[in-house]
């Protein structure tokens, strides 16, 4: 295997603890497709995309993410359901079984490193047992240069052991699969899962850790892209809001879609190489971008093929949510590096199936902390089992699960910043207007796009009685005319054409706001909690 490999640097595992391995050291994408045919774990699509099934497991498994607690993290994390500590003689005897397990087998190492931005680099080595899985790492994290690797030194270690797993009642996990995060060893440790996010998610959420703790510099599950003129925006939003959609625009250059860290020199780069997409119902008329950037050095995950290899986008038999990884430069028009400076705009994307918040509207600097810890959009009937009519659903900073500290810390640094930088902030609903999911219909995306370009090119101007309209429940301005947009849409009162219903069903949203906020409140500064919805009954 290793006549594949595009290096002749050799490396020792020892140092971890893995003895007498058969090392794969930095193949290619092309190299790591072959073995994992070779060893029927994938297959190739038509359009020459690698197809692999991650088994048991296509999801992250947030309950089962855990971090040790000890001198570093013990004072500084956000303990709870999200952030679930871990005994550190425990992860020491955890890791010592899968070093062992990985041990005289035939595994796959790459270097690579995540953060665009010279002066926030973090050197990863990845340790895989399966080649699709060191595929992957190739394709999300960033690629050193020949040269950068004759010197590489990693400064954390993600070692994935898909095939072991853990005794509960033995190393303290809650069942047999587990990710693990070690913030004094530098290790992510990941076993019993094939879901290849829990890679990815593992190096964000210490990237979440290390670089506002240490580095004065926010972390943000956003998109970002870079106008013509150097005018940076960025783009919040949870599942289904349009963050991808939104974000790759002909016009401007797409920074990335998915991981970002805001300096304190007012720049934004991109943590990663590539692009992990959701691919439910994909298609070429909705999604060019996406669906070009499908073709070989792309791994599918957990799609459903015919026999010539056609994918069918809306199969979900296996899971929801079937994904696809590739390189960032499958897309076309990226801005290289992946660094945009001056960041002009933030949009923070809803799909409000409550049909309740206006399609744009600005929000002060009060409004932009609450909103973003708050991380509002909605589900509606058929995403899950069990939800029959539109549902709330909050994840504090857009991220819930990949966010250690407390999600006012990250409220507190988005507030600061956008004083420093003068934004201007967002919220776009690209859920429904005319009424809730059922009655009205979705914001048409062409509408959206008009909104979001206006914002960018100076024509939704700087807030005055007469350009804006005050929510009344919400209490955010709404600007009054849109180009491209008619005068109507603007105001979702106006499209219910029954106030008493809209605003029974406004005060049921911003009741639920405010019950969500109040695991914030005792947290958050006066000025955070007056950017919530003022009024609390009709």
């Amino acid at each position: 295997m290793a006549n594949h490999s595009q290096l002749t640097k050799t490396i020792s595992l020892d140092q971890y603890g893995i003895k007498n391995a058969t090392i794969n050291y930095q193949l290619s994408s092309e190299a790591l497709h072959a073995e994992t045919i070779s060893k029927d774990q994938g297959v190739t699509s038509s359009s020459g995309a690698l197809a692999v099934n991650t088994g048991e497991f296509t999801g992250r498994s947030p309950m089962d993410r855990f971090i040790v607690k000890d001198d570093i993290t013990k004072d500084k994390i956000w303990w709870g359901d999200i952030n679930i500590p871990f005994e550190s003689d425990k992860f020491q005897k955890l890791y010592d079984k899968v070093v062992e397990y990985l041990s005289e087998k035939e595994i796959y190492v790459r270097d690579s490193y995540a953060c665009a931005d010279e002066n926030y680099k973090l050197n990863i080595r990845v340790i895989n047992e399966y080649p699709w899985s060191n595929m992957f790492a190739y394709n999300m994290f960033l690629r050193p240069t020949e040269d950068e690797l004759k010197e590489f030194s990693p400064e954390w270690t993600v070692v994935n052991a898909p095939g072991f797993m853990a005794d509960p009642d033995v190393d303290g996990t809650r069942q047999h699969n587990f990710a693990i995060l070690d913030f004094t060893r530098k290790i992510a440790l990941i076993g019993g899962t094939g879901y290849t996010g829990e890679i990815k998610k593992g190096i964000f959420s210490a990237l979440n850790f290390i670089l506002p703790v240490f580095k004065d510099t926010l972390p943000m599950h956003c998109s970002a892209n870079v106008g013509k003129e150097g005018d940076t925006a960025i783009f919040f939003g949870l599942s289904g809001t349009g963050k991808t959609t939104l974000s790759t625009d002909p016009n401007r250059s797409l920074i990335g879609d998915d991981e970002h860290g805001w300096t304190k020199e007012n720049t934004v780069f991109n943590f990663e190489g590539g692009c992990y997409a959701k691919v439910i119902n994909l298609s070429q008329e909705q999604e060019p971008e996406i669906f070009a950037a499908i073709k070989k050095g792309a791994i599918l995950e957990n799609v459903i093929m015919d026999a010539n290899g056609e994918v069918d986008f809306a199969d979900t038999s296996i899971t929801q949510n079937t994904r696809v990884s590739y390189p960032i430069y499958h897309i076309d028009n990226i801005r290289q590096p992946s660094i945009g400076e001056n960041p002009k705009n933030i949009f923070f994307l809803t799909a409000d199936a409550f049909g309740v918040l206006p399609p744009i509207s600005k929000l002060t600097p009060s409004q932009a902390a609450y909103h973003f810890i708050s991380g509002y959009t909605a589900k509606v009937a058929g995403t899950e089992a069990g939800v029959v009519e539109p549902v709330p659903s909050f994840s504090a900073c857009f991220g819930a699960p990949f966010m250690p500290l407390h999600p006012t810390e990250y409220g507190a640094m988005l507030s600061k910043k956008m004083k420093d930088a003068g934004v201007n902030v967002w919220l776009v609903n690209t859920g429904w207007t005319g009424g809730p999911y059922g009655v009205g219909t979705r914001m048409k995306l062409k509408y959206t796009r008009a909104m979001i370009n206006a914002a960018l090119n100076g024509d939704l101007h700087d807030y005055t009685y007469e350009d804006y309209h005050i929510h009344s429940v919400f209490g955010v301005a709404q600007p009054r005319t849109c180009p491209g947009v008619p005068t109507e849409v603007l105001s979702p009162r106006t499209t219910w054409n029954n106030d008493e219903a809209y605003y029974k069903m406004a005060f049921k949203l911003s009741n639920a706001f405010r019950e969500n906020f109040k695991k914030f409140e005792s947290y958050a500064s006066e000025e955070v909690r007056r950017g919530g919805p003022q009024r609390y009954s009709f």
